[in-house]
């Protein structure tokens, strides 16, 4: 059974090229799923599971409390690999083909004010290397609306301040070009001018545009550390999460008239139906403006 996930786990990476990230969480999902048809159910082969072992497994599943949305991620993961298995002939049957996600409630993004934009943007110090440093990754990440992820994997190249863009590499090794404002290219400037080179140590080669006190490339938890800091340091009681400014260029965006197609390329979202989640949110700070002004709400 193990080698039947090394396949798959391979499938997914060379053939259709996933994120590192979206791997991993294949390849955890599958394999609670196969510690559970080996220990609970005693299969040892795929063959031999049937649609009862899946529910049975999505039952336990749900009894300790998982949410909804990790059903539904877990119910995705196992009708891949098990169309993958009878693909591959691997199995003469897919037990999965019946099993259906649960229906998700989609919540809408929680976005910041233009205020609270401001006042997170302003709390950087410019004048050490590190506030220069998240000075221009906030800029960056509210000009550009691109995954935290894809900020981070940023190289020096990447950036032409110049000519007002990024070169972004996204899921699936797509490559896009984003716009890049005035304000946040000019932050980028200035990092690369007085603050990157007392980041970068002896020894220690990269070229990674954003960087640690290491000199090493930034990591997620690094980021995440740094902008929940700020957030503080601003007074923004509401939670935040690493993709709160992402959610933020979107709303405000739309929320100024820009075209959805639009926003979709820059988003670098496969399907409009993911952006037209912002829409969603525009309507909805609408009616809470309506409701606050109107004199006959």
């Amino acid at each position: 059974m193990t080698h039947d996930l090394d396949e798959f786990v391979h499938f997914i990476k060379v053939e259709r090229g996933l994120s590192q990230n979206t791997i991993a969480a294949y390849l955890r999902d599958l394999k609670q799923y196969e510690r559970f048809l080996c220990e609970k159910k005693g299969c040892t082969t795929y063959q031999e599971v049937t649609r009862a072992d899946i529910q049975d497994y999505l039952y336990t599943v749900k009894s300790s409390g998982k949410s909804t949305a990790t059903l539904a991620r877990l119910v995705t993961s196992i009708r891949t690999f098990h169309q993958f298995l009878q693909r591959e002939k691997w199995t003469d049957h897919d037990p999965s083909s019946l099993i259906t996600p649960p229906k998700i409630d989609k919540r809408l993004p929680k976005v910041l004010s233009l205020e609270e934009v401001d006042a997170l943007l302003t709390i950087p110090d410019g004048r050490t290397p590190f506030g220069l440093r998240n000075k221009a990754m906030l800029e960056t990440l509210y000009a550009t609306g691109i995954r935290v992820s894809e900020l981070l994997s940023l190289h020096i190249g990447d950036a032409h301040v110049s000519m007002g863009f990024v070169r972004v590499i996204g899921k699936g090794d797509k490559e896009r070009i984003v716009p890049l404002g005035r304000q946040a290219a000019e932050a980028i400037s200035i990092y690369l001018e007085r603050g990157r080179a007392k980041l970068l140590k002896k020894h220690v080669a990269s070229d990674h545009l954003f960087l640690n006190h290491h000199g090493k490339p930034l990591s997620r938890q690094g980021f995440w550390k740094i902008i929940k800091q700020l957030a503080r340091e601003a007074a923004i009681r509401r939670p935040l999460s690493p993709h709160t400014l992402r959610h933020s260029f979107a709303t405000h965006l739309l929320e100024n008239g820009a075209d959805l197609r639009a926003v979709q390329e820059m988003l670098g979202h496969a399907d409009i139906s993911t952006t037209q989640i912002y829409t969603h949110v525009s309507k909805s700070r609408m009616k809470d403006v309506y409701q606050a002004f109107h004199p006959r709400a």
